[in-house]
């Protein structure tokens, strides 16, 4: 290749990487926009034009980057999920993967994401639900990838504690209840009472009362 081509070349390539930047940054802002909005007047209740205003974009742009409304929903919920489990299993994998892990994986959810995040836990718990079979069917899949991430959890705790569990569906019960105990303590002191501000002392009153529970499980298996 020439020294001609090979810089006309290297040029195309940094134009074509800056229009990628561009369209990520684009993206995000409409991202952005959208959780706000729907966190603050409700999914139902916000247009496709809204968001872009808010935006600042056309609403052209907004359709070029999301088919319809629920599919800016869909992606925006990946997006939140991804950064929920990573809260969650960086703080468990940072503290240790046994029962002192898990506390703090626990708190983690309630004053890192909660916390930070009240307008991303305020879509997922409550601006996601009965939506449509579409946005129910990720909302699952998303709750059945934190069960999982549990699931794996509480079997390293397990393995460090020296257990095993008495009942077969035992640790997926587990599982089940605590994240059901996430999401409705989230909900009760997040969305109806905010109550961000005491949230760190209501998390860790949550978080106990859960470790209590998995600890006379555990008690139980070594008898």
């Amino acid at each position: 290749m020439s020294f001609k081509k090979a810089a006309t070349a290297q040029v195309a390539s940094k134009s074509a990487l800056r229009r990628q930047r561009e369209r990520e940054h684009r993206y995000q802002t409409i991202l952005t926009a959208a959780e706000k909005l729907f966190a603050r007047e409700g999914y139902s209740q916000t247009s496709m034009e809204q968001i872009a205003e808010a935006a600042e974009v056309s609403v052209g742009a907004v359709y070029f980057y999301f088919k319809n409304k629920e599919d800016l929903l869909v992606q925006m919920m990946d997006a939140i999920g991804l950064l929920l489990r990573s809260i969650i299993g960086n703080a468990f994998i940072t503290h240790g993967e046994n029962l002192e892990g898990f506390k703090c994986a626990g708190q983690a959810f309630f004053e890192d994401f909660c916390v930070n995040y009240p307008e991303k836990c305020t879509i997922i718990f409550r601006e996601s639900v009965g939506k449509s079979p579409e946005v129910e069917q990720y909302r699952k899949a998303l709750f059945d990838q934190c069960i999982q991430d549990l699931l794996s959890a509480l079997s390293l705790v397990c393995r460090h504690q020296g257990v095993t569990y008495t009942g077969k569906f035992s640790p997926e019960v587990v599982a089940v209840s605590i994240m059901g105990i996430y999401e409705r303590v989230a909900y009760q002191y997040v969305m109806w009472q905010d109550q961000a501000e005491h949230l760190k002392r209501i998390g860790r009153d949550a978080v106990e009362f859960i470790l209590g529970g998995v600890q006379n499980l555990f008690s139980e298996a070594k008898k």
